[in-house]
């Protein structure tokens, strides 16, 4: 009887171990990009990375994601990571997008996708894919960002 409960309960919590869906789906299955390992660790302390310690500021990293990763601060406590290719067609040679101020735009000629970076948001269509969102935390004066 016991041995029964045993494996009884060993099947539920393989069951809910198995349901378990992390954040991925913060980049809703986006046919379009593929899910790069991002792993980033950025000092605050280091000059290169200074405007992070203010708000309204953003750092763009080329080394890791798709085409590059904005990172953006909110108000010192929350910050926003997202993918700097455009999350509505294949990367190609001209959907790395560029950021003025709060606003990432592809350079495409076909396309005029513009995105929010604080939200991840298209600027004017709701109905199209939002960048691809990265996770970040901050600890004292160091950020974290992964997938």
């Amino acid at each position: 009887m016991y041995a029964m409960k045993i494996k009884l309960l060993s099947l539920f919590v393989l069951i809910g171990l198995c349901s378990c869906k992390s954040d991925d789906d913060l980049n809703q299955d986006n046919p379009f990009l593929l899910d790069p390992l991002v792993d980033l660790t950025l000092n605050l302390n280091l000059p290169e990375y200074n405007q992070l310690r203010f708000p309204s500021g953003s750092v763009q990293i080329t080394q890791q994601g798709i085409k590059g990763i904005v990172i953006y601060n909110i108000n010192n406590e929350q910050y926003s990571a997202f993918e700097l290719s455009d999350p509505n067609h294949t990367p190609n040679s001209c959907s790395k997008m560029t950021v003025e101020g709060i606003v990432a735009s592809c350079p495409c000629p076909d396309d005029t996708n513009s995105y929010n970076i604080v939200t991840g948001q298209h600027t004017e269509n709701p109905e199209v894919y939002p960048m691809q969102a990265y996770r970040i935390v901050r600890s004292g004066n160091t950020i974290r960002v992964t997938n």
